[in-house]
């Protein structure tokens, strides 16, 4: 039977799923491969957790299938960063690995605690501290 892990990652307002399977080491983001994946600074920031468990085990025998939705660019990647180290984590079944993510940084593993500010009475659809104009002449 094939090893699998599922898991999700969150970010704002992005959602992303991960897959891990046997393979040939192929990393995929909504369809496109890692490396010609845009922009260059998310796709760094996508590399790391799987740079982090290069050490704990071997990359070129798991393929990785990521599905993000929602949000802008550093969320996605951010979202599926984590979605990415936590399904690592299922798969290799190892406590070194997800010691080493929560030493390197928490939010791989426990997502980022940081919330939206909630939208005031009366100027909900403009946002949480809109106000009216003032005018001086």
């Amino acid at each position: 039977m094939e090893k699998i892990a599922h898991s999700s990652g969150k970010r704002k307002r992005c959602i992303a799923r991960a897959t891990v399977t046997e393979g040939k080491g192929v990393v995929r983001v909504n369809s496109v491969p890692i490396d010609v994946y845009q922009p260059p600074i998310a796709r760094e920031k996508i590399r790391v957790p799987m740079l982090l468990a290069s050490e704990f085990m071997d990359l070129a025998k798991v393929d990785i299938n990521a599905n993000v939705t929602g949000g802008g660019v550093m969320g996605q990647s951010d979202a599926v960063a984590s979605a990415i180290a936590r399904a690592l984590v299922d798969y290799s079944e190892s406590d070194e690995l997800l010691a080493r993510y929560h030493q390197y940084e928490r939010t791989l593993i426990a997502g980022d605690h940081r919330l939206t500010e909630t939208h005031k009475p009366s100027q909900s659809s403009k946002g949480p501290r809109h106000r009216r104009q003032k005018s001086y002449r």
